[in-house]
């Protein structure tokens, strides 16, 4: 390679290190929508290609979604803007939240719809903001986003709620999470999904769930339980009881149906049963 090139192309490796490559994904599929769809140019601008980082996208974007009468977009935006500046990985997060969507929702064609139209991404990015504020002592304020979140997106997770990164709620509708629920990273959950208490009782009271695990449509997992790493939760299940790491349960109530299941359940999406079932419930 001439020395021309070598220069050149460490030019190249220079601006893509420095440049996210979700945001700058994000940015080019923004920029050809634009173009192709004059209609929604303004938005596309707006919302994204105004601004120069993910942060202050997504800042503008919670904002457009959440503000009302009582706490107008302006305010949200300060809000989001400062959690974010206050707490950097909470982009980092964000954009590996949004990398999980379009690597796993087959009708997911790249990063602009989810950032624009989906709202389990929407939902998961609100609780983030609502989990910074608890952190903060801010917790009337962060109920206020829960229930803003709830009411637009159906999606109600309580902001004591810890999630970890690289987190894909698909469609979003009907899930809700408990205040002590803690859930690993890289886990896939759909629609209808509970991980909630089994009564009045206080404290922690809610499910563990482990690492890459994936939560089939409208499963419930109540109680204080752990959910292993790399489980699988079949849709429509009740678990009431532990499931170990890289088993599946299903049933109502449920039992378990292979161990091991499938290597990385929430990455590949892979709902499939196996054929023996175990005869205990667990």
């Amino acid at each position: 390679m001439r020395r021309e090139d070598q220069m050149s192309q460490q030019r190249l490796e220079v601006v893509d290190l420095a440049s996210p490559p979700v945001w700058a994904a994000l940015r080019n599929e923004a920029e050809a929508a634009a173009q192709k769809e004059s209609a929604l140019a303004s938005l596309l601008a707006a919302v994204i290609l105004n601004h120069k980082t993910l942060g202050g996208a997504l800042s503008y974007q919670l904002a457009r979604k959440l503000g009302d009468q009582e706490l107008r977009a302006m305010s949200i935006r300060e809000i989001a803007e400062d959690a974010y500046e206050s707490d950097p990985g909470l982009v980092e997060i964000a954009e590996a939240d949004l990398r999980a969507v379009f690597e796993r929702d087959p009708a997911c064609k790249g990063y602009v719809q989810p950032f624009l139209f989906f709202k389990g991404f929407a939902a998961l990015q609100t609780q983030r903001v609502a989990h910074w504020l608890w952190g903060e002592g801010r917790e009337t304020l962060a109920l206020y986003l829960q229930s803003r979140m709830s009411e637009l997106f159906q999606v109600d997770i309580h902001p004591a709620t810890r999630i970890g990164r690289g987190v894909f709620v698909d469609h979003g509708t009907g899930i809700v999470i408990g205040e002590t629920a803690v859930i690993g990273d890289d886990v896939s959950m759909l629609q209808g999904v509970t991980l909630g208490g089994t009564g009045a009782e206080r404290g922690d009271r809610h499910p563990k769930i482990g690492k890459g695990v994936l939560l089939g449509a409208g499963a419930k997992v109540l109680g204080n339980i752990t959910i292993g790493d790399y489980a699988k939760i079949a849709s429509g299940s009740v678990v009431l009881k532990p499931v170990p790491a890289g088993c599946t349960a299903a049933g109502v109530p449920a039992r378990l149906v292979n161990c091991p299941t499938c290597d990385e359940p929430a990455k590949s999406m892979d709902h499939t049963l196996a054929e023996t079932v175990y005869d205990y419930v667990i």
